[in-house]
């Protein structure tokens, strides 16, 4: 937090004070031209820090304490030679052109750098606006279109155009609802209201359910499941995991060839629950693999439908549960997404296998 300016010029006094006495103890080993350049850097430094006014000061009351207590004859204003004279003003004017210089350096960069982030603020702010305006507007566009066949006397719909239309509506209701939750879902990790339901979880019956309500959507996708042996009870938020582990396989499915195929394995890691999520998909260019958790980014000329917000909601769903998520393309095709999570354990289940 910046300081007050009264408190800024108090630093200051203090400040120079202390370097003066500093100064004026070792003075038989400095000299006094050495001690300007001691002063010198410490406005300097000052300047780096503090507004204009505390900056003024430190050079004045450097370049009067320089005078009193150093420059010949001592303990008075009074310069005996003319060198020493010159060399006082060169001393006040530098100090002042410096530390000023620095300050209005200082204060160009500040906005600089907010410009910057308005500028990066605004881009992200049209990006939404733009990913936004198609993904909801075709869905209600699905939804109006199929609610005025419906609604259309004149021309007569049999039972299977109808459960069509009733289809097209509830798939565009889903896709609708997908979008604004994401949305819900990053406001309230950026807001810090993200709180953890924690529940203990069989976690091969949860991977399962996970498989079973995906492909309950109409995906067509390949879901292959491993799961190690003797797995522990894991203490976790279904609730998020259910939505984390959904935007993992839309994404692999959103961006994957026409029939995806998607292999989760599902093992125990040094105490710790670790998944990975293998697709056959094209992969992520290696250049953007850092950036893929960015909130609102998507990769140069990837085909349309969605915001930018599945990967980036994923990882925060991630860190809720103080896990880690890595990203690594496969040697022949495809990328795979690697999850650890420091979950609390329980062995109760073993005792199934014993």
């Amino acid at each position: 937090m910046k300081l007050m300016q009264s408190h800024q010029i108090l630093l200051v006094i203090l400040a120079v004070g202390l370097c003066a006495i500093g100064c004026y103890l070792f003075s038989p080993y400095l000299g006094y031209h050495a001690v300007a350049l001691i002063l010198l850097v410490l406005t300097s430094l000052i300047a780096t820090s503090f507004d204009i006014l505390p900056v003024l000061i430190a050079a004045t009351l450097s370049a009067l304490t320089w005078n009193f207590f150093f420059i010949p004859p001592r303990f008075t204003f009074h310069i005996t030679y003319s060198e020493d004279l010159l060399l006082f003003l060169l001393y006040f004017f530098i100090a002042l052109v410096n530390g000023l210089l620095t300050v209005k350096i200082r204060e160009a960069e500040a906005k600089a750098r907010d410009k910057e982030e308005k500028e990066v603020t605004i881009s992200l702010y049209n990006t939404l606006l733009n990913s936004l305006s198609h993904e909801l507007r075709t869905p209600i566009a699905t939804i109006i279109g199929a609610v005025d066949s419906l609604n259309d006397e004149a021309t007569p719909l049999n039972e299977d155009q109808k459960s069509a239309l009733f289809q097209s509506i509830e798939s565009a209701s889903l896709r609708l609802n997908q979008q604004v939750e994401n949305l819900l879902n990053m406001s309230r990790l950026e807001s810090g209201e993200l709180k953890l339901s924690l529940d203990w979880v069989d976690v091969e019956a949860w991977i399962f359910s996970v498989k079973s309500k995906f492909l309950a959507k109409g995906s067509n996708a390949d879901i292959q499941i491993e799961i190690a042996e003797g797995l522990p009870l894991f203490q976790m938020d279904v609730g998020l995991m259910d939505q984390m582990m959904d935007n993992l396989l839309t994404n692999a499915v959103q961006y994957g060839p026409k029939k995806p195929v998607i292999l989760v394995h599902v093992a125990m890691k040094k105490e710790q629950l670790q998944l990975t999520i293998s697709d056959n998909g094209p992969g992520f260019p290696e250049e953007y693999i850092g950036l893929v958790f960015d909130k609102f980014f998507r990769l140069p000329h990837a085909k349309s439908g969605g915001t930018g917000l599945g990967l980036s909601i994923v990882k925060g769903y991630v860190s809720a549960h103080q896990g880690t998520i890595e990203l690594r393309n496969l040697p022949q095709e495809g990328c795979q997404f690697t999850l650890l999570f420091p979950a609390a354990t329980s062995y109760i289940n073993q005792l199934k296998h014993e």
